[in-house]
């Protein structure tokens, strides 16, 4: 269901700017902290109600032992909503080229040691085929900003993806980050089937963002900021937002990723599918001044503030992070990883005696082990991996999506589907010994289920034993 003006007597505030920088800075400094409030706050989201601006602004300006008290809420916050799954994926940047200069990013069109290059078809078969290989069944397309990469070719891209099979490997899901489009533009991606559009703010204070942005259409700072309502007005209902930490103030970045929320949510009724919270990291040509560099304290509770702000969405952690660091932030708020994550282009099929560091990657990774390994340690901690991509394919998304996880029904599908893919990964791709801890965790993840629910599982875990693919409830 679309936004209707007309039956309401509020002005449509669709497609308009809608961050207000001192009216943020007005909640923040205006809002304290108190042992009472922020235990009220905690009951709140764990009771699966979004937080509004001011509520999430207390606690952002919570300190001392109320920070530990945020983060044991989220945890409890994220086992109710998400049980132990962690979602996994991996990122295929398709090319290089950019018209932009951001001072952040090793794309930007003034870093001449850059060599630009688009995957040929070919080589983007080759790069699913590897990804396959290893397990992989979601992916997020990465592309420059370029009037190469329109929407056409991310169209393309998208249905060549889909349509790549090796052997018992296929890809079910492909989400896309992208430059905005216009709505027609929006209209032809949505209809080669894509998962989740993302597009990332960066920074929501527009001038931080002028700082940064020194030209190509990325410039413009209300075309970026209201992008995923053309999206929804194009149709696509599953959309991701997200901020570049360290570019501004970390505490005005998650009340604008807050107030998005809000926009999103008030407009189409339906709040983003995912949240991302990438740190500043190391890439070719940085041009920043560190001053708003987030310290690993900080980004942890802001990790969990915004699992309590928005009960509901999924948050990201991609390998820009240390492992350790990713290993802490799982417990209290973040529900999707990537793992054997290559930015190079071409690097998931190169030989590993080629030359991987081509000056092609957009920024540097902390966490280069393998997908095998990541799903080693996630058994080990007691999560378990899913490649899960029924939401998605069941229409699950957008309103619908909202309708069976704000409520919290949504872990009556996914800890069933998680262990039908790791089920998946176990028979095609583990080691004998990794198959031996998967088919255990399995086992001790079903303990919990009714005894209805037990049986419908081991017979669809027979089926994939014997050949089957692709079982989801």
């Amino acid at each position: 269901m679309k936004f209707n003006p007309e039956k309401l007597s509020i002005p449509d505030r669709r497609m308009e700017p809608f961050i207000d920088p001192a009216e943020i800075w007005s909640i923040l400094e205006n809002t304290r902290a108190d042992k009472v409030r922020v235990r009220e706050l905690i009951a709140k989201s764990l009771s699966k109600e979004r937080l509004t601006m001011a509520e999430t602004a207390t606690l952002l300006n919570a300190e001392g032992d109320l920070v530990e008290e945020i983060k044991a809420g989220a945890r409890e916050l994220k086992k109710k909503v998400y049980g132990n799954r962690i979602v996994l994926f991996a990122p295929l940047y398709i090319g290089n080229k950019c018209t932009n200069n951001c001072q952040y990013c090793g794309f930007r069109v003034t870093n001449k040691e850059a060599r630009r290059k688009t995957l040929t078809d070919e080589e983007i078969s080759g790069e699913v085929e590897a990804l396959e290989d290893n397990g992989q069944k979601r992916l997020i397309l990465v592309y420059g900003e370029h009037p190469e990469y329109g929407p056409e070719y991310i169209a393309h891209t998208v249905r060549l993806v889909y349509g790549i099979k090796k052997e018992r490997g296929e890809i079910r899901r492909v989400n896309i980050n992208a430059a905005p489009l216009d709505i027609d533009g929006f209209r032809t991606v949505g209809r080669a089937g894509i998962g989740t559009y993302q597009i990332f703010q960066e920074t929501y204070h527009p001038e931080a963002y002028s700082w940064y942005h020194l030209g190509g259409k990325k410039k413009d700072y209300n075309w970026r900021l209201t992008a995923l309502d053309r999206a929804q007005e194009a149709g696509i209902d599953d959309v991701g937002i997200g901020a570049l930490f360290g570019l501004y103030d970390w505490r005005y970045e998650v009340m604008g990723l807050v107030r998005h929320t809000n926009h999103l949510e008030a407009c189409y009724n339906v709040g983003p599918h995912t949240i991302s919270f990438p740190r500043i990291k190391d890439a070719s040509a940085l041009n920043i001044d560190p001053k708003y560099y987030v310290n690993d304290d900080n980004f942890k509770k802001l990790i969990a503030i915004l699992r309590l702000a928005v009960p509901y969405t999924g948050l990201i952690l991609t390998a820009r992070e240390s492992p350790d660091v990713r290993h802490e932030a799982m417990a209290f708020g973040v529900s999707q990883i990537d793992g054997g994550t290559k930015l190079e282009l071409g690097g998931y099929s190169a030989s590993k005696n080629a030359e991987q560091n081509l000056n092609r990657e957009q920024f540097k990774i902390n966490d280069e082990r393998s997908l095998a390994d990541v799903i080693d340690e996630l058994i080990d901690n007691d999560y378990i991996p899913s490649f899960c991509t029924a939401c998605y394919r069941l229409g699950r998304t957008g309103e619908h999506f909202m309708e069976f996880s704000v409520p919290g029904f949504i872990k009556r599908y996914c800890t069933p589907n998680a262990i039908l893919t790791l089920s998946e990964y176990i028979v095609d791709y583990a080691s004998p010994e990794l198959a031996e801890k998967g088919w255990k965790a399995i086992e001790k993840n079903m303990a919990d289920l009714d005894e209805g629910m037990k049986q419908s599982i081991r017979k669809k875990i027979e089926r994939i034993r014997n050949g089957e693919r692709d079982l989801y409830y």
